[in-house]
């Protein structure tokens, strides 16, 4: 079983805010669109229950168990006595496998924070003026804005207000008296903060200054835009490129036997589980027909090569062109220890780095064929060498409009700790030694 990491948002903000109300139709129009999303609630009372006396469970857990789960048809629930309050990375990292997480509250998370302001709320209005504030005051957004709330200047040489001292008076208020809570004076935007929703134009113009978004609170369409674009877990083709005919195999390589088997199902059941979507490129496909009836609920598409002259970079034109998502991992299919866990840290260093190839790199130079290539801005530039004549992969990586990322041996190491992600055999010896070694493991 292989984890997919799912990457998460934190939505925030003051008591009575809307973050609820907001998150509700956040998700809503986020699984309407087909994505697949988690979700968490922070509780910040002790003593919550999902359970209640009187039901079967609640009485398994009062008898003493630390640890209850609740199945039924369709639903499963787990309470679990803990000491002390999970982090929220390890609650995120625990809930593998969705396109996103939404999370309400959590301001100290660490997580890229959205933070909702509303101006039928006090609290919000207050917040947003203080925002306003300091960014016309050209202070970073990591700045202390909790000392400007309070009515203290901010910075690192400031002083420290009293916990009793009043909050700022918003600009237009007739009043000393402080109506916010001292809990409510911390809860200030950060350094984590990406977006603001909000229908306050202070807020608004706040934002605009620091440089970040700030989406209209009725506008859920644009919030939801906002996470696809930046947020949500990008799909990926896994492309699996068996061509035909091998000279040096004698024979085709997805077809030739290995542990009983075409050798092509080992690549199938080793990737598919990280794959929104299956691809192998061979001009064989009456030969590979097969795996529809094998793998009837993966939706494997067979696709021919786009050029008639055969080559590593016409052979990754054709897969970049077949491919329906943006990233997409290209493999061999004579490489016995392809690795989908691989597959998933490549394409999480290239959502975080913003590059345009990830390429697993050694002594030797790349590993083009256990890559991640980001579609749009790869494709194009394969052609136009391909359409050139030119045969190999890495001939493209030099393209200064391209930016490549290598994958260090370290790092595919922490990945495989077993290493042998890129041995691939050519020849029937060759393959009878993989194979070897493989069935005496």
């Amino acid at each position: 079983m292989i984890d997919i990491p799912s990457p998460a948002i934190a939505i925030v903000g003051r008591h009575n805010s809307g973050k609820t109300t907001l998150i509700e139709r956040l998700i809503a129009e986020l699984v309407g669109r087909g994505y697949d999303v988690g979700s968490v609630k922070h509780h910040s009372h002790r003593g919550f229950d999902i359970d209640y006396p009187g039901k079967d469970s609640y009485r398994h857990r009062a008898a003493g168990a630390s640890e209850t789960v609740i199945a039924a048809p369709g639903q499963v629930a787990r309470m679990k006595t803990i000491e002390g309050e999970l982090e929220c990375s390890e609650i995120v990292r625990s809930m593998p496998g969705h396109d996103i997480i939404v999370v309400e509250g959590y301001r100290k998370s660490g997580l890229p924070t959205i933070e909702i302001m509303r101006s039928g709320n006090a609290a919000d209005a207050h917040t947003a003026e203080v925002f306003l504030e300091a960014a016309r005051a050209g202070e970073p957004l990591g700045a202390d804005h909790v000392q400007r709330g309070r009515g203290g200047a901010s910075g690192e040489g400031a002083p420290a207000a009293p916990a009793a001292a009043p909050a700022a008076i918003a600009p237009g208020s007739t009043t000393s008296a402080d109506p916010f809570a001292a809990d409510e004076r911390e809860k200030m935007p950060t350094a984590a903060t990406v977006a603001v929703v909000t229908d306050i134009p202070a807020a608004r113009e706040a934002a605009a200054l620091y440089g970040i978004p700030a989406i209209g609170l009725e506008d859920i369409a644009a919030l939801a835009d906002f996470l696809a674009e930046h947020y949500v877990r990008p799909r990926i083709s896994v492309v699996i490129q068996a061509g035909g005919e091998s000279r040096r195999m004698g024979r085709s390589k997805a077809t030739v036997p290995f542990a009983g088997r075409p050798l092509i199902c080992r690549l199938v059941e080793r990737l598919a589980p990280v794959a929104d979507e299956l691809i192998i490129t061979t001009n064989e496909a009456e030969n590979l027909a097969f795996l529809h009836d094998m793998y009837p609920d993966l939706g494997i598409r067979l696709v021919p090569d786009a050029y008639q002259e055969r080559g590593a970079l016409p052979g990754m034109y054709t897969a970049l062109a077949a491919a329906q998502n943006p990233y997409v991992a290209v493999v061999a299919c004579d490489m016995v220890f392809a690795s989908a866990r691989l597959v998933v840290a490549e394409s999480l260093a290239m959502h975080e780095s913003g590059a345009d190839v990830v390429a697993p790199h050694n002594k030797h130079g790349f590993e083009p064929l256990h890559a991640m290539y980001r579609k749009e801005t790869c494709m194009p530039a394969v052609h136009c060498r391909a359409d050139a004549g030119e045969k190999r992969v890495q001939s493209f990586f030099s393209d200064p409009a391209l930016a490549v990322l290598p994958f260090t041996q370290d790092k595919v190491l922490e990945v495989e700790p077993r290493g042998g992600c890129f041995i691939n055999a050519n020849t029937p010896d060759e393959l009878a030694r993989i194979e070897e070694s493989y069935l005496g493991e």
